[in-house]
């Protein structure tokens, strides 16, 4: 039962919206977007989940705005409207976050600011949005920010542990474990970068090589089919 409704629910747009945001477009991996904030923010988890869940906030609703008054942009000052309509919502964050979490905000700094020119949001309002519905436009726009957010916290867990040797603020390594200074600076999330966008690079790289076995089998197997018929 729960088979026949994945499969069911897997062939849907809302699956292959949310595959592609999070795995085979993910922002930050395949298409190098937000690498900034990604490397600037992601020493504390906190901070990294923060920070996903604003873009991934920020990217909903401008996406799902474009989409409904994408009629009524002119083709001129498209990129101009974006802008404008990003940078709203970015004040809206910045303004959550100072009266709500200001411990967060002083730790993101001008990050949450930099929203404005994350090219991811203002891309996925031009590839996707102008040219599909707001129900459409507001689920790439979530997968998008979650494929985001998913990229922020792995780096973010692997960074805090292993130059604070903590978790979410609480201590999860004993007292003769030596930190790894160079995870909290600029150079330490590099590498995790690095690494992170070559494992998953190499795993898309097998199941397409994987799909494309099973295509051949299929195939050959088809032929076979035909030739023993017509013998």
């Amino acid at each position: 039962m729960l088979k026949k409704l994945y499969y069911k629910f897997k062939y849907t747009k809302p699956f292959a919206l949310m595959y592609d945001g999070i795995w085979s477009e993910n922002p930050v991996l395949l298409s190098s977007l937000g690498i900034c904030s990604a490397l600037a923010v992601t020493n504390r988890v906190v901070n990294g989940i923060a920070m996903g869940l604003a873009v991934t906030f920020v990217v909903m609703v401008s996406s799902v705005l474009t989409s409904l008054i994408k009629k009524y942009i002119p083709n001129r000052v498209r990129i101009v409207t974006y802008v404008i309509l990003i940078s709203a919502f970015v004040v809206v964050v910045d303004q959550f976050f100072k009266a709500f979490y200001p411990s967060i905000s002083r730790a993101l700094g001008p990050y949450v600011a930099l929203i404005i020119t994350n090219c991811l949001i203002m891309g996925r309002a031009e590839a996707f949005a102008t040219k599909n519905p707001a129900k459409f436009s507001i689920m790439d726009g979530f997968a998008h920010g979650m494929g985001y957010t998913i990229v922020l916290i792995i780096i973010s867990v692997i960074r805090e542990v292993l130059a604070f040797g903590t978790l979410m603020g609480v201590s999860v390594v004993g007292e003769g474990f030596t930190k790894w200074v160079v995870m909290a600076m600029a150079p330490g999330g590099f590498f995790l970068l690095a690494v992170l966008t070559w494992a998953v690079r190499e795993r898309q790289i097998f199941e397409e090589e994987e799909g494309d076995t099973k295509n051949s089998r299929a195939t050959l197997e088809t032929s076979e089919d035909l030739l023993s018929e017509a013998a």
